[in-house]
């Protein structure tokens, strides 16, 4: 039986630490949203969107007990920088200060870095969204070797499901997305001896996504402190019970009990949402926010940037595109996602266009271009619809998406 080594435990550990960092700045994010504490700021005849200023956010932590005291709070900061989470509006500086200076999430600038990492991260999160969502979930109570695990499944059961709900197109296919999911730190053996396998082994989420971070957690964990589930089968301190605060928590509406659609709790809000054929959202700067769809393959080295500036040479309306004559023609496309996703990158609202296309992903193989416009989505016209509706119908349809775009004639 194939073993996992120490090497392949530290290094899922640090993954998943780094997975921990983008929860708790995300959950930073929202907040300081909510708390009007990003906002657009003028310096020096210059206006800089969605900034706040490091000695204001500094005070702001100390007064919500995020930090005893001001060098932690730097710490804490800094800590998010050295995970790409935040940054300097130049990118001039790569250290926080505590003083007048301003600084941004890159997640609402366009400018965070999607990589191989950070892509399976996401499909990890949305799968288990659908799992502790689902009526009949197959993460139970079960037992090896006589102890007890929360929220445990047979390495084959995941296979199984993943095969039912369209998540995976073979069985092969479904042990590499579980063995991927494994090296990055999301999920993990019982008792940490195995890898995984198409078989009877039990494995659980390391990570739990629905759980409200504390800021300090993360200077602590990145000392060394234990993450995960350990040997006895408790849960270790990201596996607390879940939190309706959250704003990686996926609710179903009211209205909704009877289908598949899920809205955020905070559906003012954007989310990253898991996904593999289906996709998160992504705010960046520009004209409006943006949808990222992650690009084609876990080992692809071509990855799409979230380029902040808008592509688009000129605006374009919605009566424009609509207008007899116009300058546009209509094409049909039929994107297939894979064990990853579709590759392209959406903003606009409305109407929505394309931002950025992976080269090496389904939506370059199928035609999508950047500067098309998204008319309608599996048959259902979107062109008066903002990014998040948009992001929605494709996130949580077919993992085969049928576009019908307007592209420019010139």
């Amino acid at each position: 039986m194939e073993r996992m080594g120490s090497s392949m435990k530290k290094k899922a550990t640090a993954r998943q630490h780094k997975a921990e960092v983008m929860i708790a700045g995300e959950q930073l994010r929202l907040r300081l949203h909510d708390s009007k504490l990003i906002k657009d700021r003028r310096y020096h005849l210059r206006t800089y969107p969605n900034c706040f200023v490091a000695q204001e956010l500094t005070d702001w932590l100390i007064s919500h007990k995020e930090a005893p005291d001001r060098g932690t709070a730097v710490r804490l900061m800094q800590h998010l920088m050295d995970h790409d989470i935040v940054h300097h509006v130049c990118d001039k500086r790569s250290a926080f200060k505590d003083a007048k200076l301003l600084y941004r999430f890159r997640k609402d600038d366009g400018t965070f870095p999607f990589n191989t990492e950070v892509m399976v991260f996401m499909r990890g999160q949305r799968l288990y969204e659908q799992l502790i969502s689902g009526r009949s979930s197959i993460l139970q109570v079960r037992e090896e070797q006589g102890v007890s695990y929360q929220r445990s499944f047979p390495g084959c059961q995941m296979i199984d499901w993943l095969l039912q709900n369209g998540e995976a197109e073979s069985r092969r296919q479904g042990l590499e997305l579980c063995r991927a999911l494994l090296e990055h730190g999301i999920i993990q053996h019982v008792s940490l001896k195995h890898h995984f396998f198409d078989s009877a082994l039990l494995y659980q989420f390391c990570i739990n996504f629905r759980r409200r971070r504390r800021l300090a957690e993360l200077l602590s964990e990145s000392e060394g402190e234990g993450l995960g589930v350990d040997g006895a089968g408790e849960a270790g301190p990201q596996m607390q019970e879940d939190s309706t605060d959250s704003p990686f928590v996926l609710r179903r509406t009211s209205s909704q009990e009877g289908n598949s659609s899920f809205l955020s709790v905070q559906p003012s809000k954007e989310i990253w949402v898991v996904s593999s054929k289906r996709r998160g959202s992504l705010p960046s700067q520009q004209n409006g926010p943006g949808g990222y769809f992650p690009p084609a393959a876990l080992s692809s080295a071509s990855l799409a940037k979230c380029n902040p500036k808008s592509v688009l040479r000129r605006s374009v309306t919605c009566q424009e595109l609509l207008s007899p004559g116009a300058p546009f023609i209509k094409r049909v496309l039929t994107v297939v996602g894979d064990a990853v996703g579709w590759g392209f990158v959406i903003r606009g609202s409305p109407p929505c266009y394309i931002q950025a296309v992976d080269p090496g992903g389904p939506a370059a193989a199928a035609g999508v271009k950047v500067r098309q416009f998204v008319y309608q989505v599996n048959g259902q016209c979107v062109l008066h619809l903002d990014y998040r509706a948009v992001t929605r119908l494709v996130m949580t349809g077919p993992r085969t998406v049928v576009l019908e775009m307007m592209e420019p004639l010139d």
